[in-house]
């Protein structure tokens, strides 16, 4: 076992942070006006009475955002666990099928799963997750049948209080990590890293922000909005729900 330095997770972080950021820019700046309406639901912004363009885009958007931010810094934070655990415990990035990270401990083979955090998935998810690790220990067990193979689904944040699911165990937050690291800190350790040119990088995502929310309120404005500019919101639930072919977008 190699105790994982802070100097390593910092080095990690800041070679591979930027890429979380870039892809955060890229998706805003490749977002067209139509897909995202016809992502969301309207009827949920017509409940909470919207009645600014602007501020009818800049829920739809943010909404979109939050959930595509997500996805981003869950594939930085995998890569970060992946990483901390070859440097601990020798691992590797597994090659099996819904299985992300393999490493020996304590004479087991542990075979881990990563998500974000703890809520990722219903009911036929959950299930197919059992059926990969089934499969991996399977496949581990036919070159040794007295392999001790345990099973984790790893949450990079959040807590799980009935962490034994019978045939694996979800470890969350602090157990999560500390499994990779034999490091009960560690959780809070990879914190301060994580806001290497955060300010640098924010000021320029918040002004294409405002570009984009800029010209979709236009677009917007010119394909859903009547004569006085009022929204009209008949329009927009015909455009995001009827039957057949969307019509394409007037451009403003």
């Amino acid at each position: 076992m190699n105790p994982i330095t802070d100097e390593q997770i910092t080095e990690y972080v800041e070679a591979n942070i930027g890429s979380f950021h870039e892809k955060r820019l890229e998706s805003l700046n490749t977002l067209k006006l139509d897909a995202l309406l016809a992502r969301k639901n309207p009827y949920l912004f017509k409940s909470k009475n919207v009645h600014k363009v602007s501020d009818f885009i800049k829920l739809f958007l943010d909404a979109h955002l939050s959930s595509q931010e997500e996805t981003l810094f869950g594939d930085f934070l995998e890569g970060l666990a992946i990483h901390v655990a070859e440097i601990v415990h020798g691992g590797w990035k597994s090659t099996a099928t819904g299985i992300d990270l393999e490493f020996s401990k304590d004479e087991a083979r542990y075979i881990i799963s990563i998500k974000s955090g703890p809520n990722w998935g219903n009911s036929s998810q959950v299930n197919k997750l059992k059926d990969n690790f089934s499969t991996a220990t399977r496949v581990l067990r036919q070159s040794s049948r007295t392999l001790n193979v345990i099973a984790v689904n790893g949450c990079c944040y959040g807590r799980d209080s009935n962490p034994d699911k019978g045939n694996y165990l979800k470890l969350c937050g602090q157990e999560f990590w500390e499994l990779l690291s034999d490091d009960p800190d560690l959780f809070t350790r990879i914190i301060e890293p994580l806001g290497h040119q955060a300010r640098q990088r924010n000021e320029k995502f918040f002004k294409d922000y405002g570009a984009v929310i800029n010209r979709f309120s236009l677009e917007f404005t010119k394909n859903f909005c009547d004569e006085s500019g009022v929204i009209d919101w008949p329009k927009l639930v015909r455009y995001s729900s009827a039957k057949g072919r969307r019509p394409k977008l007037v451009k403003p």
